[in-house]
């Protein structure tokens, strides 16, 4: 019997996360098309919607990834600016909004210097989710919304069954078939990584943020987080 090796921590998160999503770079957006059946291109839709600000608001993207997010909010009026920790994501970003390699705990930006911020797929890539939620709080102005997008798992026992099925098992396959196999086996067990729900809504309200709503889309198998900056 395989036993999985623990899932890093601390630092050597860091570095785990940033070699593979520059390893599964190339592919990744096939990837995720074919693994969510194109819903995550609604998921997102739904994302930069709950944002509610006007246009031309400054929104900054983090794990920007290859910018699908970065490109909705520029369709929708908004000025993207997209962050994330792997060079190699970004080479392979397709959007024109300015894009910078940086850690999300560490923002290189000034104090409340964007309206919004958005964040999809990557709370359980984060090494420390409390400081990440107070660097939201610190560079979103008071007023500002932040839109977080994650994995989740549906309420009705039947559709947990069979989401099992396809995420704990089909997933790790098809992404191997068409990317990296190691990175698509740690995509799963990366679940592990996110608090339960109430200490999730929490900190994000003890960083700073009201009305704190948790939203679950497509029957359960990701949810949308958002919050208002005090």
């Amino acid at each position: 019997m395989n036993v999985p090796a623990p899932l890093p921590e601390g630092e050597e998160k860091v570095r785990a996360v940033r070699s593979m999503f520059d390893s599964i770079a190339p592919r990744y957006d096939l990837v995720n098309r074919v693994l969510t059946l194109r819903m995550d291109v609604g998921w997102r839709r739904s994302t930069v919607e709950s944002l509610h600000l006007p246009a031309d608001s400054v929104v900054v993207d983090l794990a920007a990834g290859t910018g699908d997010l970065c490109r909705e909010l520029q369709h929708r009026g908004h000025l993207p600016i997209g962050i994330d920790l792997s060079w190699g994501m970004l080479a392979h970003a397709r959007t024109s909004a300015p894009l910078v390699q940086a850690d999300a705990l560490r923002l290189p930006l000034p104090d409340g210097a964007a309206a919004g911020a958005t964040c999809g797929f990557a709370l359980r890539n984060f090494v420390d989710l409390a400081g990440f939620f107070a660097e939201l709080a610190r560079v979103v102005r008071p007023g500002g919304r932040v839109a977080l997008l994650e994995v989740a798992q549906p309420r009705h026992r039947l559709l947990q069954w069979g989401h099992g099925i396809y995420f704990d098992r089909l997933v790790p396959r098809i992404g191997g078939l068409l990317s990296d196999g190691a990175a698509y086996r740690y995509l799963p067990r990366s679940v592990a990584y996110l608090p339960p729900l109430g200490t999730l809504l929490d900190s994000l309200d003890a960083a700073g943020f009201a009305q704190v709503d948790r939203r679950l889309l497509s029957g359960g198998i990701a949810q949308l987080i958002t919050g208002t900056r005090r």
